[in-house]
């Protein structure tokens, strides 16, 4: 089971709209095929096709839309420059993807005969490397990042060009209730209060929402599953680094109760099998069956926070950019009054730094090292 580098190289050398066109297939996993040498078989075939499946699920749906999007850029940056990503040899060329790189950085270094854009981020950089990377890689060629022509320039453009990264708004205890307090008690009501108080109260990726199940292997695309009890709620997640329990408390009143909000959403909506979280019928009289996207997380976090009158002393458009899905994880980590250590866990995060990050209100100088040292 090996990928048709020959058909590559080739597809590579014959112009721009072969390049495109193997593009999805490399990356959905179309490329995995029989070696040349092997006898096709209808169990080799399955075998086949369940490999094409694995490979898919090398990576999440959002991110393989981001790197083929990284390749489709890189593309045609190419063809502009009348070369191609696919040519031999070398293959990949590290000096061209320095060049590229270079161009997203400082994009009114190129022709004069076009308009400069506008220069991406660090991050922005970073992560079309690894797209590129990954890209290269589903056709059978390794990208040596630590070449100089790549490394070098990218260490240059870190230097020159980083800044501090940009934090959303952490939404706290009394943002949060505003927010619901804006919601109806309809059916999508009694759904969206749910997903923030939830969200919240686990501290939740947007994803994280929205991939849950009622039960375990309820659907192939599961991202977890929830298990309701007396005291809680203990939600099952194949998070972002691996498999982990969050627990999720009882509240002290039902109307700010994040367990009790989900049982009157499974309740009411009839929902005891599939998706945790489905669109509703135009009426909103009725939960359907397809999953909720979790889009609809992040539209929702800012449509309470405009409704709540939160940050009034911004502009809206202002108010928009400063909240996002990770407003409700900043949330729990800036405001839960507890050990940082629970925090962690319950956020996923394999370092007490990484947490920190997520923490907008703390006290930096509880721990007084200059008075610990005897100053």
């Amino acid at each position: 089971m090996v990928e048709n580098v020959g058909k590559s190289r080739s597809e590579g050398q014959n112009g721009s709209s072969s390049n495109d066109g193997h593009e999805g297939a490399a990356a959905s996993g179309q490329a995995l095929t029989l070696p040349s040498s092997v006898a096709g078989s209808g169990s080799l075939d399955r075998l086949v096709d369940a490999a094409r499946d694995y490979a898919r699920a090398a990576a999440s749906d959002n991110t393989q839309k981001a790197y083929a999007a990284d390749w489709k850029h890189y593309t045609r940056w190419c063809r502009r420059q009348g070369a191609e990503p696919l040519a031999q040899p070398p293959c990949p060329d590290p000096q061209l993807v320095g060049l590229y790189l270079t161009s997203l950085a400082a994009p009114d270094s190129g022709s004069p005969a076009r308009s400069p854009g506008r220069p991406l981020a660090v991050s922005t950089i970073e992560r079309r490397l690894s797209g590129l990377a990954w890209n290269y890689a589903q056709r059978g060629f390794t990208l040596d990042r630590k070449d100089r022509h790549i490394a070098t320039v990218l260490a240059g453009i870190k230097r020159k060009h980083a800044r501090p990264p940009v934090q959303k708004e952490a939404i706290l205890a009394e943002d949060i209730l505003a927010m619901v307090a804006t919601l109806p008690y309809d059916l999508r009501g009694l759904r969206d209060r749910a997903i923030l108080l939830l969200g919240y109260a686990g501290g939740l990726r947007r994803s994280e929402i929205v991939s849950l199940d009622v039960q375990k292997d309820d659907t192939p695309d599961s991202g977890g599953w929830i298990e309701i009890l007396e005291k809680g709620a203990l939600l099952t997640l194949n998070a972002k680094t691996g498999w982990r329990e969050v627990e999720i408390g009882r509240g002290s009143k039902d109307q700010t109760c994040p367990v009790h909000a989900l049982e009157q959403w499974l309740h009411f909506g009839r929902i005891d099998f599939g998706p945790v979280f489905t669109r509703t019928s135009r009426d909103g009289k009725k939960a359907l069956e397809t999953r909720l996207s979790d889009k609809h997380v992040a539209r929702l976090i800012k449509q309470t926070v405009l409704a709540a009158g939160i940050r009034a002393d911004l502009p809206e458009k202002d108010r928009l950019a400063l909240f996002s899905g990770h407003s409700l994880r900043a949330g729990l980590a800036s405001g839960a009054e507890v050990d940082e250590r629970y925090i962690q866990k319950q956020l996923g995060h394999a370092s007490a730094e990484m947490t920190r990050r997520y923490q907008r209100r703390r006290d930096r100088f509880r721990v007084n090292l200059t008075k610990a040292a005897g100053l």
